[in-house]
C-alpha cells in the first residue's frame, strides 16, 4: 500500500462526515478525503461488503493504492468500508453501521444509541467532531476582537427540528429572553435547520446587544469555532447531536435549550450529558458547576493509533 495512509469516506451530509474527519485530523497522519455520492441502492440495507450503493463517479474514486486505514460514518458508508477491509484496509466506522457490525476493526458508537458490549466497539459520549483544541486556539487567534466584548460572553447555538420547517421564532426569542439579562455579550449563530424566520427574529432581538450574530449561509468567514473558543458560557439547543458534542469541546458551562427533543436517542444523550456533569437545562442559567473539557475525538484517535496503527 502507498499513497495517503488514511482515507476518510466522506458522507455528503456535513455532520456525518465531520465525525470521520474529526478522528482523521487528530491522528497526525496525511489523509485523503474520498467524497461519497449515493446511487439508488444506497437506500437499501446492503448486507454484504459492496460499492453498489455508490454512484458511478464515486465508485471510480475508490481505487488502489489502498490506504492502511479507512474512517467512515453513517449506515450507507458501512458496506463501502467493509469492501475495503476485504482488501486489507483497517477500518474505523462511526455510528451504527447496519448489517455486519462484527466486520469492522473499530466501531465508534454514541452511548445514546445503546451499543452492545463487543471487543470492536468503543462507546463515546455524544459524537466525534472537528472542534479540536488546535481549532479552538486558531479561532482565538483569528478573532481577537471577540475578547474585547463584555463578559460574560454567552455563545448561543441554535439548531432546529431534524425534520420540519425550521425553528419556531417564538422559541428562539424565548431562549434569548432567558439569556440576555444575564449576559455581558451574546455570540449567536443559527444553523441550516434554524430557518430564515427564526434567524431574522434572532437578529432583530439582538440588535443593540453587545456581541455578534452569524446567520447560516451568509458570506464571509464563519465565526462558529471562535464563538466557542471565547465563550464563558454556551447555550445550545438539544436537537443537534453535533452541536451538543462540539459545545463540550471547551470547559465553559453548557446549558441545553429548546423544547425537549422527540427522538429517544436525543433524549438519552441529554440525560447522559447531565448525569456526567457536562450540561444542565437552560432553566438553571446562569448557574452551573465547573466542568472539564470533553474530548472524545482525541480519545478515539488515541485508541486508533494504539489498536490499529501500532501506537
Amino acid at each position: 500500500m502507498s499513497g495517503e495512509p488514511v482515507w476518510v469516506l466522506a458522507d455528503p451530509r456535513a455532520g456525518t462526515a465531520a465525525q470521520a474527519l474529526g478522528i482523521a485530523e487528530r491522528l497526525g497522519l496525511p489523509f485523503r478525503s474520498v467524497p461519497l455520492e449515493w446511487g439508488p441502492l444506497a437506500a437499501l440495507p446492503l448486507p454484504w461488503p459492496s460499492l453498489a450503493g455508490l454512484s458511478a463517479r464515486a465508485r471510480a474514486a475508490v481505487a488502489p493504492p489502498w490506504p492502511r486505514l479507512a474512517i467512515s460514518a453513517g449506515r450507507r458508508a458501512g458496506p463501502v468500508s467493509r469492501w475495503l477491509r476485504r482488501r486489507g484496509v483497517r477500518t474505523v466506522h462511526c455510528m451504527r453501521p447496519g448489517p455486519g457490525a462484527a466486520d469492522f476493526d473499530l466501531l465508534v458508537i454514541g452511548r445514546h444509541d445503546s451499543p452492545p458490549a463487543a471487543p470492536n466497539i468503543l462507546p463515546v459520549l455524544g459524537a466525534t467532531h472537528r472542534v479540536s483544541p488546535g481549532v479552538l486556539a486558531a479561532a482565538r487567534s483569528a478573532w481577537p476582537a471577540l475578547a474585547e466584548l463584555p463578559r460574560p460572553r454567552v455563545a448561543v447555538l441554535l439548531g432546529g427540528p431534524v425534520r420540519g420547517q425550521g425553528m419556531d421564532p417564538a422559541e428562539a426569542l424565548a431562549i434569548l429572553d432567558h439569556v440576555v439579562p444575564f449576559a455581558g455579550s451574546v455570540l449567536a449563530t443559527t444553523s441550516r435547520r434554524t430557518g430564515e424566520a427564526a434567524a431574522g427574529a434572532v437578529a432583530a432581538r439582538l440588535k443593540g446587544v453587545p456581541g455578534m450574530v452569524h446567520r447560516w449561509g451568509e458570506a464571509g468567514p464563519n465565526p462558529y469555532a471562535a464563538f466557542l473558543a471565547w465563550a464563558d458560557q454556551v447555550v445550545v439547543t438539544g436537537d443537534s447531536v453535533s452541536m451538543l458534542s462540539e459545545a463540550m469541546a471547551t470547559a465553559a458551562p453548557v446549558f441545553v435549550a429548546g423544547a425537549p427533543p422527540s427522538a429517544p436517542r436525543h433524549r438519552a444523550l441529554l440525560a447522559a450529558l447531565e448525569v456526567a456533569g457536562h450540561a444542565v437545562p437552560l432553566e438553571r442559567f446562569p448557574q452551573a458547576r465547573p466542568r472539564a473539557v470533553l474530548d472524545e475525538s482525541g480519545r478515539v484517535a488515541a485508541a486508533v493509533r494504539a489498536r490499529l496503527l501500532g501506537g
